[in-house]
């Protein structure tokens, strides 16, 4: 059996150890400096309170693990990452901190294990999706990855709650963006370029945010038009945003601003992951689009109630983990979501979350 260390007993990493430990086929450690976040998790998985700043202390705990799943915050990733190769274990994360996910492909280069950065929703499962459309291109033209998790029931100004990481999010809202505009490499500003669509009769707004593209600019550099990627939200929601982080100047006072949010936003189980792609391009000479959609409810899992943004971003995480471990992707060196064909992920037991199904290991485990 096979030991893997999850950094982080937040809702995603406690989510990822109970799928993992709950389908038997692996021996699961969560690591955490603090002991009372480690007191929720599910009791098939062991627990060790470290300090993950701390390279000695996380090395130490980390010998002897095949792999190694970071989901702490986005500013403890290099220290994990490295932690993870001083130990000789695979390295998967779910940061969408663009300069983070930097540092992870360096160390990459002369590893002797694989790094598979960005595992979760997005950038992860976006990017394999959106890969898989632009192979059945012969030219790229324009490529839209738009992804939100928001909450099903919205009953404040903003028409949100707190679906993951308060950090993750001010993040994301905060850094500059990829994108590839008329066929340049960008940075964009984030909370800009906002658009309206409408999807099964319900309005959404989308606009700029940092990370979710993963390696997909570098990859269809010099191959595309257009390559953006958006995170969607309900209308309104970019506006007060913008005003918050620019106007009130929150955005230089992350902490003043997460605890505000935390206090006055609820969070919520009740909640709808949706997934868009739309790729255009020739095919046999003609201008053609094709797109795919996804709505990924909450749901009981083994007995728990899960919401959407715990189950496609743990799914997907644990998923490419079952791929690594089976020898369906490369034991060595820096791989991106675009390697990882989309049909493996739909087939695997945990990536089937995406195709609409409850994987039958966990509920086997119950």
């Amino acid at each position: 059996m096979r030991k893997i260390a999850v950094i982080g007993a937040g809702k995603i990493g406690s989510t990822a150890a109970a799928l993992l430990a709950g389908c038997g086929d692996y021996e699961v450690l969560v690591i955490d400096a603090n002991a009372q976040a480690l007191a929720g998790v599910d009791t098939r998985a062991k627990t060790a309170a470290v300090a993950i700043d701390s390279a000695a202390a996380l090395g130490e705990a980390l010998a002897g693990c095949f792999a190694v799943i970071n989901a702490a915050p986005y500013h403890l990733t290099v220290a994990v990452a490295q932690a993870a190769k001083t130990a000789g274990a695979h390295y998967l994360d779910l940061t969408e901190d663009v300069a983070a996910s930097r540092v992870v492909r360096d160390l990459a280069e002369d590893a002797s294990t694989a790094f598979i950065p960005q595992c979760g929703l997005a950038p992860g499962f976006i990017t394999i999706a959106a890969w898989d459309l632009c192979k059945h291109f012969d030219e790229l033209h324009d490529v839209r990855l738009r992804v939100g998790a928001l909450p099903r029931y919205p009953s404040n100004a903003l028409n949100y709650n707190l679906t993951w990481s308060t950090d993750g999010v001010i993040n994301e809202y905060c850094e500059p963006c990829e994108a590839i505009v008329e066929g340049r490499l960008r940075e964009v500003p984030a909370l800009e370029e906002c658009e309206e669509f409408a999807l099964d009769g319900v309005t959404y707004e989308a606009f700029n945010t940092s990370g979710g593209l993963g390696t997909l600019c570098q990859t269809l550099d010099g191959k595309v038009r257009n390559l953006n990627y958006r995170t969607i939200r309900y209308p309104g929601h970019a506006a007060i945003m913008k005003a918050l982080l620019n106007d009130l100047g929150l955005r230089n006072r992350r902490p003043l601003l997460k605890d505000i949010l935390e206090q006055a936003v609820p969070a919520t189980l009740q909640d709808v992951v949706i997934v868009f792609v739309t790729v255009s391009g020739l095919k046999d000479g003609r201008l053609m689009q094709e797109t795919y959609v996804n709505k990924v409810y909450a749901q009981v899992v083994a007995g728990e109630m899960l919401s959407a943004i715990q189950i496609t971003t743990a799914g997907a995480v644990c998923a490419v983990l079952d791929l690594l471990a089976t020898g369906q992707l490369p034991s060595k060196g820096f791989i991106r979501q675009e390697d990882i064909p989309l049909a493996d992920i739909l087939g695997n037991r945990f990536g089937r979350f995406y195709a609409g199904d409850t994987p039958q290991a966990l509920h086997a485990a119950e």
